[in-house]
């Protein structure tokens, strides 16, 4: 396992992030599953593990708190987040706190971050009605926190002013890094301005929720040439191996071949050369004309209607690389208030987007191009006439 050094400490460049947890047909956490990828990591060397208040409905910090539950407090490191980029009536972050480490079963986390430090949260997190910051700082005082971070999606300029304010305070900071983002979100720039201040960075959405994990026939073919015993997802990981500053890369493992495969890439380092970088650079130009979606589902909660906005959006970007009905064959069991023309354009979503989507704009789209679509339903009834026919 490769390690990086942070204040003393040894943390696994691996980290495990519970976002994205197995789970059962009824949609609960597999804990039976997590319980056996969480002790391949801990016997394979990784030692962080990443959760937050929100995620898996509240119920990934309980689960992860009883797979590690066996272990020795002193030989994992801990993160959770406090989710002041939820819009809220209030916010009690003594009250969730509480919370948290109850549900995780610990006396202290090893790291804490304020999640998603972005343009419409950073009011939140700097707002003295709230105390946010200045109580996250009393509890890394009385130890119950032992190194302050914050997690965010913002935009460069943003992501500056909030670095000015209260910059003092944050030991490390985590941002959505990967080859596809680097210019897209400008994400080196953010890796930049970290380093400026000596902030350790920590990476999320290293394989963009999966999608960097499949490439078009092409390019993994240009990849293969390069590296042939190099998997796919791999390229993701060994760009990260190469960027100075880069701490803990957290990737969101679903099943347990997930992470024995992450685990053999982080057994040793092999950082991208120039060529190879710019081999991947060269794909990464060409796949930028979708809808950078990553599936966070921060756009869920505030949807009047319901809608499964991410899923909607993964549709959306299907059909922009080929209108064909296969896509779409889901939306058509979806009741009408489910369906993309069921936006009411509010606006929520694209308020809380850590990516800036405009959500209602796309959803809009989506809906004119599954209208010009044939129907699966029809599809199947022209196929079954012409059936009838055959048979006569």
């Amino acid at each position: 396992m490769i390690y990086r050094e942070f204040q003393g400490k040894s943390l696994s460049m691996l980290g495990f992030g519970t976002m994205r947890l197995p789970t059962r047909p009824d949609g609960s956490i597999d804990e039976l599953e997590l319980g056996k990828m969480t002790d391949y990591a801990m016997a394979h060397g990784v030692n962080y593990f990443d959760t937050a208040y929100p995620y898996h409905g509240g119920m990934s910090e309980i689960a992860i708190g009883r797979a590690l539950s066996k272990y020795p407090r002193e030989s994992y490191y801990l993160a959770s987040k406090y989710p002041g980029h939820q819009i809220a009536e209030r916010y009690d972050p003594a009250e969730v706190f509480e919370e948290q480490l109850k549900k995780c079963g610990v006396e202290y986390f090893d790291f804490y971050l304020l999640h998603n430090v972005y343009e419409n949260s950073m009011g939140v997190y700097l707002d003295p009605q709230w105390g946010i910051l200045d109580y996250f700082k009393e509890q890394k005082r009385l130890g119950r926190i032992k190194h302050l971070g914050f997690s965010t999606h913002a935009q460069n300029a943003t992501l500056r002013a909030f670095l000015d304010v209260a910059g003092a305070d944050m030991e490390f900071c985590q941002i959505q890094l990967n080859w596809l983002d680097r210019t897209l979100q400008d994400a080196e720039g953010k890796v930049e301005m970290l380093r400026e201040r000596g902030i350790p960075v920590w990476v999320m959405e290293p394989l963009r929720g999966g999608k960097l994990c499949r490439l078009s026939d092409e390019a993994e073919a240009i990849l293969r040439a390069l590296r042939p015993d190099e998997a796919i997802p791999a390229w993701s990981f060994r760009y990260l191996q190469g960027i100075d500053g880069v701490t803990v890369v957290l990737s969101g493992m679903s099943d347990f071949e997930q992470m024995q495969a992450n685990v053999a890439t982080f057994a040793e380092e092999k950082p991208l050369d120039e060529a190879e970088s710019a081999a991947l650079f060269g794909i990464a130009e060409g796949m930028m004309s979708g809808v950078p979606c990553t599936g966070c589902r921060y756009c869920v909660d505030g949807c009047p209607m319901g809608l499964d906005i991410p899923a909607l959006i993964a549709t959306y970007n299907e059909l922009c690389v080929e209108a064909k009905t296969n896509p779409v064959m889901w939306l058509e069991a979806l009741p009408e208030e489910k369906q993309p023309s069921a936006c009411v354009f509010c606006g929520r979503c694209a308020r809380v987007c850590p990516q800036g989507i405009d959500v209602p704009g796309v959803l809009e789209k989506l809906a004119e191009k599954v209208a010009s679509i044939p129907k699966w339903s029809d599809i199947c009834r022209e196929r079954a006439e012409a059936a009838r026919r055959l048979r006569k």
